[in-house]
């Protein structure tokens, strides 16, 4: 018989690291699921909700986790001890979420994966996999870009784009940069510290944000077509110097910083188009993308760092987030890391 009580991850104050402590094992509502939490993702949108300065304010004391992977424990639609990954349906935002033992999830908000997929991996992969696919094809169009339309001479292939990756040892500029390289594009990965240089991806030119001479060269040369921006800042307004007259800016992330200002005057001489990327809004082609993409992962084809800790350990994990010393997307188990 299950027990009365879990032990959860619970936020009780706006910027304070949540408390591992008991609660109450959730009953289930109409059409949903139990379930038995393996790993669970700490994610840059965990941080913005648990500052308390977003939008979404989840009612205090809350369990956070906008992601997971488990086991079916009880369920009308899943055979018990299907794995499953989470995500969705206000999960870690408007109702408890996947910081805990076990969760009572709507089945909309449950994908089932293989057996053999690592659950840590399975909890974090949603994101880095399918932001980076639709910000590079979808929304950036690698390979398909009309670049000068006075000579109408066109990107018409991947192998003529150079792409910039903004932040390619990170969980998504990781990715961006694999699919980048594998469609056969120059690529340029960018860090913020040069001990993160060893991170990117094999086959991409590296270069520190620190290095002043390298960046002043690029912006010399404006050689970039393609630039995939992981972390905003007041620095992107100067990395739009990079980029080709008529390339693209994908603008995915904003860790380095929520604001941006721009000299219009300069941005219109330039002629880039600023392209944002908002997942929300494209929930159901993700929702398309994420099989195929997590097969490329089982068979090697892309790889993921995920860094776990033990959910006891959490402290340790939102600390490394919050100062950008995560070494690709961060995990929480059950079990000692």
């Amino acid at each position: 018989m299950m027990n009365a009580t879990m032990r959860v991850l619970r936020v009780h104050a706006w910027g304070q690291t949540p408390v591992l402590e008991a609660a109450p094992t959730p009953t289930l509502g109409p059409g949903e699921s139990l379930v038995r939490i393996e790993a669970a993702a700490v994610s840059h949108l965990d941080l913005t909700v648990l500052s308390g300065r977003f939008n979404v304010r989840p009612a205090l004391p809350y369990i956070g986790g906008v992601e997971g992977a488990g086991t079916i424990e009880r369920s009308e639609r899943f055979a018990c001890g299907t794995k499953v990954a989470i995500r969705g349906n206000g999960l870690g935002l408007s109702r408890d979420g996947t910081w805990a033992e076990f969760v009572a999830v709507p089945d909309a908000a449950l994908r089932e994966i293989p057996s053999d997929l690592d659950a840590a991996t399975a909890a974090t992969a949603y994101s880095p996999l399918t932001t980076s696919y639709i910000a590079l094809h979808d929304i950036g169009r690698l390979g398909a870009w009309r670049i000068d339309q006075a000579t109408s001479s066109d990107i018409s292939v991947a192998a003529d784009e150079v792409v910039a990756v903004i932040g390619a040892a990170g969980a998504v500029g990781s990715v961006a940069t694999q699919m980048a390289l594998a469609a056969g594009a120059r690529v340029i990965g960018t860090v913020s510290r040069a001990e993160r240089v060893p991170f990117v991806p094999a086959g991409a030119e590296t270069l520190s944000l620190a290095d002043d001479a390298a960046t002043a060269r690029l912006a010399r040369d404006q050689s970039v077509t393609l630039l995939i921006d992981t972390i905003g800042g007041a620095g992107f307004s100067q990395r739009l110097g990079w980029v080709r007259p008529g390339g693209r800016a994908v603008m995915v992330g904003y860790t380095g910083g929520t604001d941006v200002t721009l000299n219009l005057p300069n941005w219109f001489l330039g002629d880039v188009a600023l392209l944002p990327v908002n997942m929300l809004r494209r929930e159901a082609r993700a929702n398309a993308l994420i099989g195929g993409l997590t097969e490329q992962v089982m068979r090697g084809a892309l790889a993921l760092a995920v860094e776990r800790h033990a959910m006891q350990h959490a402290a340790i994990a939102f600390e490394r987030l919050r100062r950008g010393q995560a070494r690709g997307r961060l995990a929480l188990t059950w079990t000692d890391a």
